[in-house]
């Protein structure tokens, strides 16, 4: 067992190269498989990963990062916050724990949102004044003695005390003036008790994550941080501490954790070049391992390593250990690039998670025997990236004059009331009109037709007729259940966002680019490599057909601008502004084709919102200017009696509340059913007067809600929403969901609304 730390990764992919995760969760929910079973591909996929990560030639591993759900549900089972509503259920530890996730009929599951600015969800845990904190699972040793027992020497990775504490709310019965973080000491109590059983079953390393604190932290924070930190520290009884702080710079933080009683700090250097100057100077680090996070974690362009190496020696002698590794857990990037039939010169631009480790080993051979050491890797990463920045394909002319040419008239529309008669007029919806977020069940039947379409047994001909039969049969359910506006249902879809970039100029997709996020959720982001355009229309057809087939209105739908740059891997050699402007034009372009069509409602889908804010208040303002302004320009080619709606959903919608507003859309709808309709006071507060359509069912659920508690929902929101502004409809699209469960949960959504409309009447 080695006493340093030398090269490493902070994490590591856990859904299985190919999905097999995925599929073991999905078959024991379902009922297909059992218990034993799905530990049995778990035990599997820890044992592939630590063994990859072994013979890589890295000299520390990272632990404990295998997942059934999540990492910060992982941590809440550890240390014993469980709901009491949950215990009742009289269900098994697992099941348990699944109920946590994913909820079961009686009792809705734990609310969701996003890891920081990714797009990874977490389950946000429930604290309070009498949350019982003990050492309730011992997974992190027990998963350090099974790779023990294979000869790995792991350093199990835990989700840090404060980070936990702060991404969790108050549970239902705190007292108004609680916070989670005033429980810090009793929770520190049984992180003192766990770093005492791993050292007993002898780990080394322990890795604690604390990425709360690239974010804006109060004095009080700062101060539990350094407090939490020397009382962890000073344990007589302890492994070895790695601190990893990530996704922005650390401010304060970084002068508190340096000079505590630690043993090594992880600091991201890719967000946060600059801490590669304030490192030297910082007071504590001399006694300590840096662990210099040279390497991109969250995006996929090979890593400059004549860049990076120049970075680390500026940092030799600035720690008493410099290590090397990647800015963050690799979770968030795809397994292996070998495999993908990409274009050749574009696949030579890119790293994934094994290309990624292999980076690190270069990076650190390199520091401890000479770049000469390395010179082939070097040269190829050199070529890789000198081709990059000189690559036509990745610049049009025509693209880049467009995007000159913008006037701030070209991001904006009349006012709301002007557009609120005309579309009342054109419309005649009744009042709390209902609908749905815009994707239906994607059947069996239907992704088959996709993969036939992309082996070759099928020609285009005979799957546009069965993507055809399949949005015949939606419009037909929907009419049956009495929505009000109908969606075509989405089966041509891949993904909302993979779907758009296969249209667009400038992308390229993967065929197993698999990353997680959340539970057994896995998307493909895109690759948008260069400037963007639109040569053809992407979803006229499929809009106008679904419309021939009723006279109801059918919305149009589109993924916006800054949800496509969140929900891809961007390009990085060239402001993120102005790659927002080039995708939304292309949007624009779409919009008045699909209003040219007969498409008298479009909805242009913004998500991803929230996520792409900065950690820190004062680049706050910057993003959101350029985010509002590119979902304008999106849509502001729509004629008053075209109705743009949007869809946001599982973010902290507080701090882009007024973003919100200012996006202009004639109707928001949002994710509200696990807030139990919070975010309406938070849009009320900010004068919000359009129509604003709160989620009243969350499809991230299996659970089928009753119509009573739908109802209960619609008069909640009523208090805050008069009837006139309020919309119907689920939390989210029902992609993922079955038939039986959204044929069953929209007729008792209808059921509601229908009642709620009589009382109002």
């Amino acid at each position: 067992m080695t006493s340093t730390i030398g090269s490493t990764v902070l994490g590591y992919p856990r859904i299985g190269p190919n999905r097999e995760l995925k599929r073991a969760l999905e078959s024991y929910w379902s009922g297909s498989s059992d218990e034993a079973e799905l530990r049995d591909v778990a035990r599997q996929l820890r044992v592939g990963s630590w063994t990859v990560l072994r013979d890589s030639g890295l000299d520390s591993i990272p632990g404990n990062t295998f997942s059934y759900y999540d990492q910060v549900l992982d941590t809440a089972v550890t240390v014993g916050a469980v709901p009491q509503r949950y215990r009742e259920l009289g269900l098994d530890s697992l099941d348990t724990y699944f109920a946590m996730a994913r909820g079961v009929e009686s009792t809705p599951p734990l609310e969701m949102t996003k890891w920081f600015d990714t797009n990874y969800h977490y389950l946000v845990p429930e604290i309070g004044p009498d949350t019982t904190f003990v050492l309730s699972d011992r997974t992190p040793v027990d998963q350090f003695r099974e790779a023990a027992a294979l000869g790995i020497t792991t350093r199990p990775v835990l989700v840090g005390p404060l980070t936990f504490l702060l991404l969790s709310k108050s549970d239902g019965n705190a007292p108004e003036a609680f916070r989670p973080l005033d429980r810090i000491d009793d929770l520190v109590g049984v992180y003192a008790d766990l770093l005492a059983e791993l050292r007993r079953a002898g780990v080394e390393w322990v890795q604690l994550d604390e990425p709360a604190f690239a974010a804006d932290r109060t004095p009080a924070e700062l101060e539990a941080l350094r407090e939490a930190y020397r009382r962890l520290g000073s344990l007589t009884e302890r492994p070895k501490l790695l601190v990893a702080g990530y996704f922005g710079d650390l401010g304060d933080a970084l002068g508190v954790l340096a000079s505590s009683p630690i043993d090594g700090l992880a600091v991201d250097l890719v967000t946060d070049p600059a801490a590669a100057i304030s490192l030297p100077t910082q007071t504590g680090m001399q006694d300590k391992t840096l662990v210099a996070g040279l390497v991109d974690g969250r995006n996929i362009w090979r890593t400059d390593l004549d860049k990076a190496l120049t970075t680390a020696t500026t940092l030799l002698g600035s720690a008493g250990e410099l290590a090397v590794g990647t800015s963050c857990s690799l979770l968030h990037v795809p397994y292996d690039v070998e495999p993908e039939d990409i274009d050749p010169q574009i696949k030579s631009w890119l790293a994934f998670a094994a290309q990624k480790v292999h980076e690190v080993v270069t990076l650190g051979k390199a520091l401890r025997k000479g770049r000469g050491a390395v010179a082939t890797d070097l040269d190829v990463a050199r070529a890789a990236i000198t081709d990059r920045a000189s690559a036509d394909r990745a610049r049009d002319s025509h693209v880049r004059v467009r995007v000159e040419a913008l006037r701030p008239e070209d991001a904006r529309r009349a006012d709301y009331p002007v557009r609120r008669d005309a579309q009342a007029t054109t419309l005649g919806l009744p009042p709390l009109p209902t609908t749905t977020i815009g994707s239906f069940p994607q059947t069996t039947d239907v992704r088959k037709a996709r993969a036939q379409l992309r082996n070759g047994s099928i020609d285009e001909t005979i799957y546009r007729q069965r993507m055809r039969e399949e949005i015949e049969r939606v419009i037909r359910l929907q009419e049956d259940l009495g929505l009000d506006v109908l969606v075509h249902g989405e089966p041509e879809r891949n993904d909302m966002v993979q779907y758009f970039s296969e249209y667009l100029e400038g992308f390229t997709s993967t065929h197993n680019g698999w990353v997680q996020s959340y539970g057994s959720r896995c998307v493909r982001p895109p690759i948008l490599f260069g400037d963007v355009s639109r040569p053809r229309p992407m979803t006229v057809d499929w809009a106008t057909y679904a419309q021939s087939l009723t006279s109801q209105p059918v919305k149009g739908m589109l993924t916006g601008p800054v949800t496509i740059l969140a929900w891809s891997f961007v390009r990085d050699d060239q402001p993120l502004v102005d790659t927002a402007k080039q995708v939304a034009l292309a949007i624009r372009d779409e919009v008045h084709d699909l209003e040219t069509a007969g498409i008298r409602i479009v909805q242009v889908d913004e998500p991803a919102l929230r996520e792409l804010l900065p950690l820190r208040a004062v680049q706050h303002k910057e993003y959101l200017n350029w985010a509002v302004e590119s979902f304008r320009l999106a849509t502001s080619s729509a004629a008053d009696t075209t109705q743009i709606h949007t869809h946001l959903c599982y973010s902290e919608f507080g701090d882009v509340i007024d973003a919100i507003v200012a996006l202009d859309a004639d109707v928001t709808s949002i994710e509200a059913a696990r807030s139990r309709m919070e975010v309406l006071d938070d849009l009320n507060d900010v004068g919000y007067t359009k129509g604003v359509g709160p989620g009243v069912y969350d499809i991230h659920s299996p659970r089928v809600p009753q119509s009573a508690e739908i109802t209960h929902l619609l008069q909640a929101a009523l208090q805050a929403v008069p009837a006139e502004r309020l919309w119907v409809n689920p939390d989210c699209g029902l992609k993922t969901r079955s038939y039986a469960e959204v044929e069953q949960a929209l007729r008792n959504m209808i059921a509601a609304t229908a009642q709620t409309r009589a009382r109002l009447n």
